[in-house]
């Protein structure tokens, strides 16, 4: 019997050493260096599990010994882990990267909103996105205006053209809400910073005239100039008569030329047969035509005329004569440069 006990013992005794040593196998593995040579890309989705996500990092050769690791977590605890695209680096440990996958450290994506956009060409952008999760595709501009908590609002001016980066999984109405609230915060300051005795009523007649210089200006150091003249205009109560205000009203039809017939057409945006500005904006401006707007440079000028010189510059004039002979040197060049090709 003693040496039955002896034996049984024994064998005790090396299960025991050897579920020891397994033990710290298993808890080794944890910080042990992935085989992967190279930075992995990892997708985690909503609804992922992390024995799933092992098992996808196994299949892209980032694990050296999966079991072990899950082994180890059984006992440990399962972590949290967040949804996102990940790169995980070059022979990164389990722990190294369950770490980077719990703190959510993902790769950010990125998308940039073009001043002079209108928000169509904005959500457009937005739907076209891979990694923007989509809550208000087909959704009208009232709900989507709804959606982000400015319910009646007109959305044309109201977001700002940057360039947003994210991770993946965001949703469009996350990111709408952010892009109008750095727009708001914008005219916001810039408002509270206006000249003096302005002809605007408010910021959002800001706003619209932001929009106005936006999509004119074709080199940005004159954005403060062209305001002038629209304000100086303004004074005067003159007609801003501006073609970028015709086109929007003429909305999806627009075929890319302006006509005399279009600039008779009245609608509520034609700034030739209506006075004062348009009733809302009629693109996103940026930061540097708000600015402009808010704090014009008035020279007495109430004209201007591309200079066709390709730089994007114009020709500003004081009196209809000086510009009507801008106009004459502007075609001259046009049909110069047709010759020349």
């Amino acid at each position: 019997m003693r040496k039955v006990l002896l034996v049984l013992a024994v064998l005790a005794l090396v299960a025991a050493g050897a579920g020891a040593i397994y033990w710290r196998h298993v808890d080794a593995s944890m910080r042990v260096a992935g085989p992967h040579a190279q930075p992995v890309q990892l997708l985690v989705k909503p609804g992922a599990t992390v024995r799933g996500v092992l098992a996808e990092l196994d299949s892209l050769g980032a694990l050296a010994d999966r079991r072990s690791v899950e082994l180890r977590l059984r006992v440990r605890g399962w972590p949290s882990i967040r949804t996102g695209r990940y790169e995980i680096p070059a022979q990164a440990t389990p722990e190294q990267i369950l770490e980077q996958l719990e703190s959510g450290r993902v790769v950010l994506e990125t998308l940039t909103v073009i001043e002079g956009w209108t928000f169509a060409d904005m959500r457009r952008a937005v739907e076209q996105h891979p990694q923007i999760k989509l809550t208000l595709k087909g959704k009208s501009v009232a709900e989507v205006m709804s959606a982000i908590g400015h319910d009646g609002e007109h959305p044309e001016g109201r977001f700002f053209p940057d360039t947003y980066r994210f991770a993946a999984g965001n949703t469009d109405r996350e990111l709408y809400s952010l892009a109008y609230r750095k727009l708001a915060e914008t005219l916001e300051a810039a408002w509270a910073n206006r000249a003096g005795s302005l002809p605007l009523a408010n910021a959002y007649e800001a706003l619209t005239l932001a929009s106005i210089v936006e999509k004119e200006t074709g080199l940005p150091s004159e954005r403060p100039r062209i305001a002038g003249v629209f304000i100086t205009r303004l004074r005067k109560n003159m007609r801003l008569q501006t073609d970028p205000t015709v086109i929007y009203g003429i909305g999806p039809s627009y075929d890319g030329n302006i006509r005399e017939r279009d600039l008779r057409t009245d609608t509520p945006y034609n700034t030739y047969t209506r006075g004062g500005l348009p009733p809302t904006p009629i693109a996103l401006p940026s930061r540097e035509a708000i600015e402009a707007a808010t704090q014009p440079l008035e020279t007495g000028d109430i004209f201007f005329v591309a200079t066709g010189m390709g730089d994007g510059s114009h020709v500003f004039s004081a009196t209809l004569e000086e510009h009507n002979a801008a106009v004459q040197r502007y075609l001259a060049r046009l049909r110069g440069n047709r010759t020349r090709q």
